[in-house]
């Protein structure tokens, strides 16, 4: 098979594939979208919380003086 008849099977494929796709209604993707930076949020902050108390303790355990 060459190239162009591989790529004209793979075009076709795609073709068939995408209408079997279930998209999601505009409610359902924007609630993902809330979810998702919601999610973001929160670990962001929990990263920042563990990085601020490891900061201290290694500073606490480093402090010279």
């Amino acid at each position: 098979m060459s190239v162009t008849e591989r790529v004209r099977e793979f075009a076709k494929d795609v073709r068939v594939e995408i209408t079997r796709v279930s998209w999601p209604s505009r409610e359902e993707l924007r609630d993902s979208t809330v979810v998702v930076i919601a999610t973001v949020i929160l670990v962001a902050v929990f990263v920042g919380a563990v990085d601020r108390v490891l900061n201290a303790a290694v500073g606490l355990l480093f402090k010279q003086g």
